[in-house]
């Protein structure tokens, strides 16, 4: 997907928490219609850069722009507006709420009562599970169910782009199979997707270029299948 428009593009992004720096001046850029990964060890700054583009934590206004927009220090709910949308660590769904009062909760920034409804009947399409339970506590739900609400609460923003953090976490195998099958189906659907992940070979495998961070600086980057190939990531994320 070289030459591909730059929907997202990250310059020099710097995160610190009192002083510490969890984010060292790092540079990524997602291209429109793309999925791409950020993989690296625990306390890499993995999730603090997502958290930094989704408006939750304070940069500087040119360190993120969003379809050629200076965006950064942007409050979440105003990128949500604009077509930016996080799927949080831990899946964060509403557990009093229903399902269905979950998915509402995703369109809260929408008024298009038509299309809304024309959305919900595409994501229970493509999540039928939660379509049998749409009327079930959300906090009822095993953890997969969960993360697929999380996921299917995010595209009732109707998202041009997708973050998700660390989706496959504590989660089953199998069940990690079937999120993924989710993510790349929502990707064919023409959603371009950030995705900040653990499982370094699930991702690489079907993303479409990755990201490797250390400390806070990105290490390496480039094609999916290239970093596969990596001595250096295989020893390091692959377990080879």
């Amino acid at each position: 997907m070289s030459g591909t428009r730059p929907l997202l593009e990250v310059r020099n992004l710097r995160v610190a928490y009192g002083g510490i720096q969890a984010v060292r001046g790092i540079d990524l850029t997602v291209g429109a219609g793309e999925l791409v990964c950020l993989i690296g060890a625990n306390g890499a700054g993995k999730s603090s850069t997502l958290k930094a583009i989704a408006g939750l934590l304070p940069v500087t206004r040119e360190s993120v722009r969003f379809d050629g927009e200076p965006v950064g220090g942007m409050r979440a709910f105003e990128l949500v507006r604009r077509g930016l949308s996080l799927v949080p660590e831990g899946r964060g769904v509403f557990p009093q709420l229903s399902v269905g009062e979950n998915l509402a909760m995703g369109a809260y920034v929408r008024t298009d009562r038509e299309s809304i409804a024309a959305d919900l009947a595409r994501v229970f399409e493509l999540l039928p599970r939660l379509r049998e339970r749409r009327n079930q506590s959300a906090g009822t739900l095993s953890g997969g169910e969960q993360q697929m609400l999380a996921i299917a609460r995010a595209l009732m923003s109707r998202p041009r782009l997708l973050l998700l953090d660390e989706p496959s976490m504590g989660l089953a195998p199998l069940v990690v199979a079937r999120i993924f099958e989710i993510v790349v189906e929502v990707a064919r659907q023409g959603v371009t997707i950030l995705v900040v992940e653990q499982n370094a070979r699930l991702a690489l495998q079907v993303c479409h270029s990755g990201y490797v961070l250390e400390s806070g600086a990105v290490s390496l980057h480039g094609a999916a299948a290239a970093l596969l190939d990596n001595d250096a990531v295989r020893r390091a994320y692959l377990g080879e």
